[in-house]
């Protein structure tokens, strides 16, 4: 019997379907390791296979997950408990191959990776008293090449893959002929395989000063030819980022627009432009094949850019197997350790990007 408050008949509250039953709080977890018991088990049977279980126990999980969800809980909580579950498989399978890279090359490259390494150039040195040839594996002159090369690609560039941004997004008109060239420019060059620009870049010295045109500066331009295109689209997108208030309230000042761009829109976007640097810098500091035909490999130390062949990380660790020395072991060894000291590198250049995106980022608070 319903009572009547002021002539009026209360309404019946309504129930709350996501305040209905709910599953245990680590079922996903228990079902998860419930698979992984249940497929196993069976796999014994059968014959175990690593990958086979990893697939079965995902399959199984997901089954198991949804159907569960389904009779406990409601329709839309079991799809979004199905989903959530194919979102981390497929994370997982991204991650995967990752991990192992990383543990591959850090397991077999540190224990050849010590000051020595870093400090020597790799040289074979003869024993008289007992006629042995051995190699000392070193890595100084890689690192040198790796770091002067990658320095050079990356004030060629900057400078100008920067300065087209600001052409497309603060100059250019919308329907401007020379936009839409160099646009189309930049999306043809970010397609372009390394191997190409390598081509590409060794052509070009050959052209001015002879057969004989291996060098670190070769190389630095052909990594520049990579570079460029990823340091446009990361500063365009940036700077499209900077609101026109920032840019109108500028001119309202009496600003001209160089200046405006200069210390207003540069410096709204400089975090991001940095990070977009990094990542080509990252894209570009790993590549073998264009530096391999540009600047060739020598195991001797040269930190002339201008003359002569030089070294990086990736190609001696791509030489260390493909060309291996008398002492095939060392070799193996120095090519680790130079994929291990080419991670770290990379590891260092995006810590101090982002010390200092963090430093030039606008400040929001107060």
């Amino acid at each position: 019997m319903s009572v009547s408050i002021g002539g009026r008949t209360p309404r019946k509250q309504a129930s709350n379907a996501l305040a209905d039953a709910q599953l245990p709080r680590l079922i996903e977890l228990w079902l998860l390791i419930a698979a992984a018991i249940v497929v196993g088990g069976t796999l014994l049977l059968v014959g175990f296979n690593l990958a086979v279980w990893a697939v079965l126990t995902a399959v199984v999980y997901v089954i198991a997950i949804g159907v569960a969800s389904r009779l406990v809980e409601n329709r839309r909580k079991a799809v979004d408990r199905v989903v959530r579950a194919l979102v981390t498989i497929a994370f997982l399978l991204a991650v995967i191959p990752l991990i192992s890279t990383l543990w591959t090359v850090v397991a077999k490259g540190i224990g050849q990776l010590n000051w020595t390494f870093i400090t020597q150039t790799g040289a074979a040195h003869f024993d008289p008293t007992t006629l042995e040839v051995t190699t000392a594996p070193g890595a100084l002159q890689a690192v040198v090449g790796t770091l002067e090369i990658t320095g050079i690609a990356t004030v060629i560039s900057v400078p100008i893959g920067l300065l087209t941004a600001i052409y497309l997004v603060e100059y250019s008109l919308p329907s401007s002929p020379l936009r839409r060239i160099v646009t189309f420019l930049v999306d043809v060059m970010t397609g372009i395989p390394s191997i190409v620009a390598g081509l590409f870049a060794f052509s070009l010295f050959a052209l001015i000063v002879g057969p004989k045109a291996f060098s670190g500066l070769s190389a630095a331009v052909a990594l520049s030819v990579l570079m460029i295109p990823i340091v446009v689209r990361a500063s365009e997108e940036m700077l499209r980022l900077v609101p026109d208030e920032l840019r109108e309230a500028s001119y309202a000042l009496g600003v001209t627009k160089a200046l405006t761009i200069v210390k207003i829109v540069l410096r709204t976007a400089v975090s991001g432009i940095v990070t977009g640097i990094v990542l080509a810098v990252a894209r570009v500091i790993g590549e073998t094949a264009p530096i391999f035909i540009a600047a060739s490999f020598t195991d001797n130390f040269n930190a002339n850019p201008l003359s002569g062949p030089m070294q990086t990380l990736p190609v001696l660790a791509y030489t260390g197997y493909k060309f291996p020395g008398h002492d095939i072991v060392a070799s193996n060894q120095a090519a680790w350790g130079a994929a291990l000291l080419l991670v770290i590198l990379v590891v260092i250049f995006n810590v101090i990007a982002r010390v200092v995106a963090q430093f030039f980022a606008p400040k929001t608070g107060r």
